[in-house]
Order: structure tokens, then sequence, then C-alpha cells
């Protein structure tokens, strides 16, 4: 029922948004340090991008799930997604213009591996709040399956999002927008979603992702996020001076993280009535299971 309130709340916000704002005529150079941090592996959007990214999930997938890491329900949920992804892409005229699409999915995914990679050395000053938040719930191991996916999902979504979207480019050469293309990944995320859901019930968590919420509900949160996140890069790309681009900035951490604390505290195990054991010795009798529902892409392996 908490769960569900959440959903609720979230989207009786995010469903009510006027029409997106215009993208400014010329970019801001505001987010030059940025730029700086996270810098891209896949500038010219080639098709191959993609493949790596399918490699480097499915490797991190592979150590999180043998190990029934808690971060794992994320990571798998992000190698279906961008499988997916690939699925979409490869259909002719799927996407208007796959090569932005490309270079938008491979920087997206560094921005994760620079969170979580950061976190792991111990660099926490360099790690997003929103990205410590569902790390160190992970670790403690004190929220159920849905709670560390969700928390994951927010902090990609809500937080990364945005410097993904605005660096990549909102609009195209001709001045039109990207924004058709963004939304398609919507179809993408409502194919795979059922399967996933079975798939980590299956093989992660049956208890803690077998809520009784309906698919279609977590499908409009996610749908609701990724508009915010477009929205949010309308307005990173629109500051037009370093102190303008830095409120929109706080306003997009400080964002996440209050999503963060809400998600946490709504899906938090309570002692001595649940807790983590039942899920540790599920996942590890389970983990190396097959996806038990075909995907659009078939039934990929189970590592």
């Amino acid at each position: 029922m908490a769960t569900r309130t959440l959903l609720v709340a979230t989207l009786g916000v995010t469903g009510v948004l006027p029409p997106a704002p215009v993208v400014a005529a010329a970019p801001s150079d505001a987010g030059a340090a940025v730029r700086a941090v996270v810098p891209e592996t896949c500038p010219d959007g080639g098709a191959d991008c993609v493949a790596d990214t399918i490699a480097r999930l499915r490797e991190r997938f592979g150590t999180l799930g043998r190990s029934c890491d808690h971060h794992a329900s994320f990571t798998l949920a992000y190698l279906r997604t961008t499988e997916g992804f690939r699925w979409g892409r490869d259909q002719d005229g799927y996407f208007a213009d796959n090569t932005w699409v490309n270079r938008e999915g491979a920087l997206f995914a560094e921005y994760y591996y620079r969170a979580y990679d950061d976190w792991a050395a111990g660099r926490r000053s360099a790690v997003p709040g929103a990205w410590l938040a569902a790390l160190d719930a992970a670790r403690s191991r004190r929220l159920s399956g849905a709670g560390d996916l969700l928390l994951g999902m927010n902090a990609h979504i809500n937080r990364d999002l945005p410097y993904v979207l605005e660096r990549v480019g909102l609009t195209a050469p001709d001045g039109s927008s990207r924004k058709p293309d963004h939304d398609k990944v919507n179809e993408i995320l409502a194919a795979v979603m059922d399967p996933l859901l079975a798939e980590l019930i299956a093989r992660l968590d049956r208890a803690g992702f077998d809520t009784g919420i309906p698919t279609s509900a977590a499908l409009g949160l996610l749908v609701g996020w990724r508009e915010q996140a477009w929205r949010n890069a309308v307005r990173l790309a629109n500051a037009r001076t370093p102190f303008a681009r830095s409120l929109v900035e706080l306003d997009i951490e400080a964002g996440a993280v209050a999503t963060a604390t809400g998600i946490a505290t709504l899906t938090s195990y309570v002692p001595p009535f649940t807790g983590p054991a039942p899920r540790a010795a599920y996942c590890a009798a389970h983990n190396a299971d097959a996806p038990p529902v075909a995907y659009p892409f078939g039934i990929p392996p189970a590592y």
C-alpha cells in the first residue's frame, strides 16, 4: 500500500505537466565542468557502442547477481532495458536518428559506471547524493528488491538523465526537437516491463517484487520521470550563466535525493517482521535460473 501511495503521489505531479518548454536556439556553455567530469565514450554514435554497453552491463550483473548483491536488481533491469533498446533501434525507422540515440545510450551508461565505481572506491565526495542513497542502501541490505530497483532508477533517470540529454543535444541540426526519439524509449520500457518483472521475481527476490502493483503503474512512474528529465535538460540548456545553471543543478540534485528518501522510507524492511534473510536464501537458490518469460528480443542468457 505504501509503495502504491508513492507511485500515485509521483504520478499525480508528473501526469499534469504543461507542454514542455522550448530549447533556446543557442546552447549554453555553462556546463563545461560536467562534460569534463564524465567524458564521452561514443562521440560518433556508432552501432557498436550499444553492444559495448550491453557487454559491460552483463559483466557487472554477473558479479552482482552471483553474489546476490542488492544492487543486482537495478543492474539486471538496466541490462534488459538496454537489450530492449538495441532491439528497437534495429527495427527500420524506429528512431529518427540512430546516431543520436546510440550516443545518448553510451553516455548515459557512463554516468552510472562513474557513480558506482567512485562509490566502490570510496570516493564518496564524487558520488551524487541520489546515487549514494541507492548504493548505500543496497550495501546495508535494508530495502526490498523493489526499493533497491527504484532507488537506482531514480538516481539514473531523475539525476543523471537531464545532464546526458543536455550534452547530446535536444535539437537536431535542422532545428527539430529530439523529443520524439526520447519518447520512443517509453515504448521499449512498456515492451520489457512484464518479462523483466517476471525475471526479477523468479531469480532475485520473489517477495520483494511480487507487490501486486500493476506494471502499468510502474511504467507510468518511469514515463513521468523521463518527461521531467527532459524538462530539466531544457532548463539546463537554457541557463545562460553559471549561476543560473547552478540553481537548476541544485533543483535536480535535491529533487532526486528527496525522491530517494521517500522510496527508502516506504520500502525498508521492518525488523523483526521482515528482513533480508529470505531474499538472500531465495537468490542463492535461483539467481542462475533462466529468465522465465521471453522478451521482445527473445530469452537472454541468465549470465
